[in-house]
């Protein structure tokens, strides 16, 4: 039997009321103090563990289901005549697309905590379940922003108007022609890749502000390998920041992270087993348990819950890597991640408390000629969707 003490009997108190006082004085609600560092840790989990975030364009809905992204076109530039007027282009230059993209259900993530009194004297136990909240928020929030991107990579441009048609997204195999999945690890073709997106990107148009591609760790640590080998790899600082994976080598100005929430080979971030056309053949290292490798989940905008086209397995099983800018995607968030924690006469009820974190987001491709998907396995690129 656990040792019982009295030291913490007032911060266990229910009703709000100091213990060892007379009169009842009301005293301080201790889930006050709780909600703050359950939300602290949720939210630093989340921050800690969510990347794509910050990488695409981000707006708040206020009010309504949708929000738009506006993307203008290019127009012309020619010389005035004198005695002219000036009305604007007579070809109605520039064109402008509109991108609707709504929010999806709500997102949450939630556990039940049973109030032992040690447990709640104990917050560290409920600080890293919402920790862990945090993550799988995160994890989501990522994996349909990635998802999104690869789409809009396959899609025409936005903007169709007659000598004014804006160019689409692009698709590049990595390695040489072939159905060897394996060269998706291979650092110099990941190196060429990067060029050819890198110049695909320039004659596309898209600027070289927020530029980053984002790889599966073994890709990132491949190219870590060839760091001291090959000159065509930028990097500002060398050592155990070199490792994090966090945009600190460039390639054509190109930002490398690495992720396990990209599509690749329809899983998430790695897939192990035999060498083909779908797998780039790495052997599995043991005991990954249930959360390494999980295949890509049905994400159509006719599942439950999603109000956007995310995609299925189907369209990601020779997807292994992304390149674009930050215009590529759009995400509108409704409700940024939040943690709210049951109290009063549920707990008394229950014995316990829910701790749910929530956030309700949605995105969707902005600007294709931003994204740059690559792919290996295949000599066909993968189709739209």
């Amino acid at each position: 039997m656990a040792q019982q003490s009295t030291a913490h009997q007032a911060a266990l108190t229910r009703g709000g009321f100091d213990a060892g006082t007379a009169n009842g004085t009301p005293g301080t609600d201790p889930r006050g103090l709780y909600l703050k560092l359950f939300s602290g840790e949720m939210f630093k989990g989340f921050q800690n563990n969510t990347i794509a975030r910050d990488m695409v364009m981000k707006r708040t809905l206020r009010n309504g289901k949708s929000l738009q992204f506006i993307f203008t076109g290019r127009t012309s530039a020619e010389y005035h005549t004198p005695g002219n007027s000036i009305l604007g282009n007579s070809d109605g230059a520039p064109p402008v697309a509109e991108k609707t993209i709504t929010c999806d259900d709500l997102l949450i993530s939630s556990a039940f905590v049973y109030e032992l009194d040690e447990t709640l004297a104990h917050y560290e136990l409920r600080g890293e379940i919402s920790k862990k909240i945090g993550y799988a928020l995160a994890e989501k929030y990522d994996r349909l922003i990635f998802r999104a991107v690869t789409r809009g990579a396959r899609k025409a441009g936005v903007v169709t108007k007659t000598n004014f048609k804006e160019p689409g997204g692009t698709q590049i195999k990595v390695g040489a022609a072939g159905s060897n999945a394996a060269q998706a690890y291979d650092s110099t073709a990941l190196i060429n890749s990067f060029y050819d997106a890198a110049a695909a990107l320039d004659e596309k148009g898209v600027s070289t502000d927020g530029r980053v591609g984002v790889l599966n760790p073994r890709q990132y640590y491949e190219l870590i390998q060839a760091v001291g080998s090959n000159g065509l790899v930028n990097r500002d600082v060398q050592g155990s920041a070199l490792q994090s994976g966090n945009g600190i080598i460039e390639i054509a100005g190109i930002k490398i992270y690495k992720s396990m929430n990209i599509p690749f080979f329809g899983n998430y971030g790695t897939i192990y087993g035999t060498a083909g056309a779908t797998n780039p053949g790495v052997t599995d290292p043991g005991n990954t348990g249930d959360f390494v490798g999980v295949a890509n989940e049905d994400a159509r905008n006719s599942v439950t819950g999603i109000n956007n086209e995310y995609g299925q397995l189907s369209n990601f099983v020779n997807s292994c890597g992304l390149i674009f800018q930050k215009e590529a995607a759009g995400v509108v968030e409704a409700i940024g991640p939040q943690v709210q924690v049951t109290s009063g006469d549920v707990s008394v009820i229950y014995q316990g408390d829910v701790i749910l974190g929530r956030l309700a987001m949605g995105a969707d491709y902005v600007n294709p000629a931003a994204a740059v998907e690559l792919y290996a396995g295949t000599n066909t690129a993968p189709a739209a969707y």
